[in-house]
């Protein structure tokens, strides 16, 4: 290639890369700012940041994390955990200081899944499509605005498998892929850069079994694991075997056959996931994976068949199961409907299989907007959203019937601007329905409770949002022990709802605030005479 093609043909490179990342960051950022932190994760990787932040840089919890008043907190070495308290430091404790690092790095993710397109493909268009998909599946779009951890491993991952595949060019990329891994293990724990690393083996094994004997890979892996390695030992050493059987068992692999929290589900429950949340992209991906079949002398099928096989084969045999769980399928499903889409669009041949299948999710979207605009129980802002994707489905229907590729581009944007207008809304963490909001409880027990007072409540289960907010324990017991709780001497706070107050009769109480939340009523007391 002469030097001005090779400079056209980089510069062409850098604007899909900048363009790709800037498009992503605008819907990662949009409206990150607004919903409460939801329950589990996202109260927790808080909680635990904000006492990083806090004991920096005179205490150790940047080395030996905590939460809720200072308990060690051994579920998950502390990466993320540090980036968010870097960024408390920088902008304070808010929603949105807690959710700008690990959106910012989930948007990196797709300017990364387009270079590792460019490693395996021939042409732009199918590691432009493959980024694109990726970048509007909802699942990852929604999982990675928030402060978990899942939407940053996909980003490790995908920087470890590009150093991979330069790697087969140049050697010393394959660094890179250690890298990777060793970010994993600092974010998710050393199981799961096992699992991930192992899906590479298996790739090298079939595709280019050479790498795994380079000098460069070995010592990559080694290099990358040495911090997550130094990491758990400093912890055993501090807290003895207490530790490993928390983080190493109870935490890591009791979760691969035996339910944690009563979570669990069937070996299908992630293919019923990928089905619920796929739309529009799983309409393409039976074709996809047919294509890969075909061409499995390519790498891109080799390594797109692994990384989506191994992967959904080992999440789905574990006993423990959550939705993102799964979320590192995801790149891999991408490459196989991006590859299929440009097939499509180079051949101009559309399946009718593709034609039919969106039909039917274009009538479910007009179906399910007019359904939303005559409801009386649900709030009409949502209507406009489910609108404009049935616009934008309609549009590319009809390219479609008449065999235009650019169905792709109009599905691709329609369903990019209602992503953007969902997450600008009060719908996108639909998780927040399920209980009672926290903020305005929180505020109440902040005000009325000691600072480290331990509150009990009849709510069944933990809300680590609610602790985050109150910065107190917030600890579910049994009505029989709030009972007992009640008739010590020493003086207890209680949150209880309307019925544990009827039922238990909690004599000379006094009522430090009540919360009215829909049907239900929670009320903060303490008894008079303590």
């Amino acid at each position: 290639m002469r030097n001005e093609e090779w400079l056209t043909a980089k510069n062409k490179d850098s604007l899909y890369v900048v363009s790709l990342f800037l498009i992503a960051i605008s819907l990662y950022i949009s409206g990150i700012q607004d919903p409460a932190l939801r329950d589990w994760d996202e109260g927790i990787v808080a909680g635990v940041a904000r006492d990083i932040w806090r004991g920096f840089p005179d205490g150790n919890t940047w080395l030996y994390p905590t939460i809720n008043n200072g308990q060690p907190y051994w579920n998950k070495p502390p990466l993320v955990h540090w980036l968010l308290a870097f960024s408390y430091s920088l902008f304070g404790v808010s929603e949105w200081s807690t959710r700008l690092f690990p959106a910012v790095i989930s948007a990196c993710c797709i300017p990364l899944l387009y270079k590792i397109g460019r490693e395996l493909f021939s042409s732009y268009l199918t590691a432009v499509f493959s980024a694109l998909v990726y970048l509007t599946f909802l699942p990852i779009a929604r999982h990675g605005k928030v402060a978990m951890l899942d939407g940053a491993i996909n980003c490790w991952y995908c920087f470890a498998v590009w150093c991979l595949l330069r790697g087969r060019k140049d050697r010393r990329w394959l660094l890179g892929t250690g890298l990777g891994i060793g970010l994993i293990c600092l974010t998710k724990g050393i199981m799961m850069g096992i699992l991930l690393g192992g899906i590479l083996i298996i790739f090298l094994l079939w595709d280019s079994p050479k790498l795994l004997l380079s000098p460069y890979f070995v010592v990559s892996l080694v290099l990358g694991m040495i911090p997550a390695i130094a990491w758990y030992m400093l912890q055993y050493l501090y807290y003895g075997a207490e530790f490993l059987g928390t983080s190493l068992g109870e935490q890591t692999f009791n979760r691969k056959w035996q339910p944690v929290s009563n979570v669990s589900s069937p070996p299908w429950y992630y293919l019923l996931e990928i089905a619920k949340y796929g739309l529009p992209w799983l309409i393409f991906l039976p074709k996809g994976i047919e294509l890969a079949i075909k061409n499995l002398h390519l790498s891109w099928a080799k390594l797109a068949l692994v990384w989506c096989g191994v992967y959904l084969l080992t999440t789905s045999l574990m006993v423990t199961k959550l939705p993102w769980y799964i979320m590192p399928i995801y790149p891999g499903l991408s490459l196989l409907i991006g590859a299929r889409l440009a097939t499509a669009w180079d051949r101009a041949i559309y399946p009718r299989s593709w034609k039919i299948s969106l039909t039917v999710v274009t009538f479910i979207c007009w179906a399910g907007s007019i359904y939303l605009g005559l409801s009386k129980q649900i709030e009409t802002d949502i209507v406009p959203i489910v609108a404009l994707v049935a616009i934008a489905f309609t549009i590319a229907l009809m390219l479609l019937w008449s065999s235009s590729g650019y169905f792709i581009l109009v599905t691709i944007v329609g369903f990019y601007l209602g992503l953007l207008l969902l997450f600008n809304s009060d719908y996108w963490l639909w998780e927040l329905n399920e209980a009672f909001p926290v903020r305005p409880i929180a505020a109440t027990i902040r005000q009325s409770t000691p600072l480290g007072q331990n509150i009990y409540t009849a709510y069944p289960y933990r809300r680590p949002s609610l602790e985050f907010y109150s910065e107190r324990l917030i600890v579910p017991v049994e009505y029989s022990e709030l009972k007992r709780l009640w008739s010590q001497s020493e003086p207890v706070f209680l949150l209880v709802n309307r019925k544990a107050v009827e039922e238990l009769d909690f004599k000379d109480r006094i009522q430090l605030g009540i919360n009215q939340s829909n049907e239900e009523q929670w009320q903060l007391i303490t008894q008079s005479d303590r």
